[in-house]
């Protein structure tokens, strides 16, 4: 149901394809801003505008009108809205080429919408992420995608949403980004931070995550064996002198990347906005009443998958940036060889 063209147009910070070192400015207009301009108009008392009232249950409608003080509960909405992640994918584009530069690849992808799920060996698979870029629901197995299309249109004529999990997967890390010298330093609480901070993200999982705890210590651990495996090499083809033939622990241990893919998973709750408005309270009277409607998908679980992809790589970006500094790529990259030239000596 989307209705943006998905334009953007850099501003500044960047000349003949490349960055400057000053700010680089985005800009992607929102073709929906000509419906708000009198309900959202910076000046005026808003006269001929009536103040919405009513907070709609599993939206950020009533905690933030009641921690501002606002009556008007679209001071909210606005903000709120999911809208806004654009503005990450777009910050998220440019983290990716930095990573594109050090040999790092980021790919998001959907592992299931409702019930249904792609094939198990399919989860983890960078290959498969990759093919699912062509699907309409970024799913990298066809039939679990017709089932969750049948799925979908069945939430939609029951007047309801949908939601799912998707996954993203991050090549060519070499050990040792982020720490474990400080909890603020993990690099899994820090991916978990920015996937946690996407609308409608209600859980997530590193590896095989929750799963873990149900299980005995030996099957929940990867083993680590003599020399490289060929499958995840590095910058420079340098390869770690060691492999494992299990990534349970999904890239991470200890707070820092291990040489493995990082994987992690998010998982989306059905989007709160119904076709059948639910029952809430009007601000200041407390009585009851039918939720304010917006305009709203079925199912943006897709979506979601690309904007985990973007909040992966600002993180990874960040922590590359952390540990190898420089104010210039080439820096970058020679700081990055020399370590690697460290780790992977034999």
């Amino acid at each position: 149901m989307k209705i943006e063209k998905d334009r953007v147009e850099i501003l500044s910070g960047v000349r003949f394809g490349k960055t400057l070192g000053s700010p680089v400015a985005f800009m992607l207009r929102n073709l929906d801003w000509e419906n708000w301009r009198e309900k959202m108009a910076r000046g005026g008392e808003g006269a001929g505008v009536e103040p919405l009232g009513k907070a709609r249950p599993g939206h950020a409608d009533l905690p933030g009108a009641l921690k501002y003080g606002h009556r008007d509960v679209r001071n909210v909405i606005e903000r709120a809205s999911a809208r806004e992640t654009a503005a990450r994918v777009m910050a998220g584009a440019a983290a990716k080429r930095l990573l594109d530069a050090l040999g790092v690849t980021v790919t998001g992808h959907v592992v299931s919408i409702g019930p249904f799920g792609v094939s198990r060996d399919l989860e983890g698979n960078p290959e498969a992420a990759g093919r699912a870029e062509s699907s309409v629901l970024r799913m990298a197995d066809p039939d679990a995608e017709a089932r969750c299309v049948k799925w979908i249109d069945q939430m939609k004529e029951a007047g309801s949403t949908a939601g799912g999990v998707v996954e993203v997967i991050a090549t060519g890390l070499p050990p040792g980004l982020g720490s474990f010298v400080s909890w603020d330093r993990r690099l899994d609480g820090r991916v978990g931070l920015a996937l946690m901070s996407i609308n409608a993200i209600k859980g997530v999982e590193i590896g095989d995550g929750i799963s873990l705890a149900g299980l005995p210590g030996k099957e929940t651990l990867d083993e680590i064996f003599p020399g490289p495996s060929g499958g995840n090499l590095l910058l420079g083809n340098h390869s770690l002198p060691f492999h494992r033939k299990t990534n349970r622990a999904g890239g991470l241990e200890g707070g820092m990347t291990n040489g493995e893919p990082l994987v992690a998973r998010a998982a989306m709750k059905p989007i709160p906005t119904q076709s059948e408005p639910l029952q809430t309270v009007t601000l200041g009277s407390w009585e009851l009443a039918s939720a304010h409607k917006e305009r709203s998908d079925i199912c943006a679980v897709p979506a979601a998958a690309v904007v985990a992809e973007a909040m992966t790589a600002i993180v990874l970006a960040d922590a590359f940036l952390e540990k190898f500094g420089g104010d210039a790529i080439g820096d970058i990259i020679c700081n990055y060889l020399r370590y690697l030239e460290r780790i992977c000596a034999r």
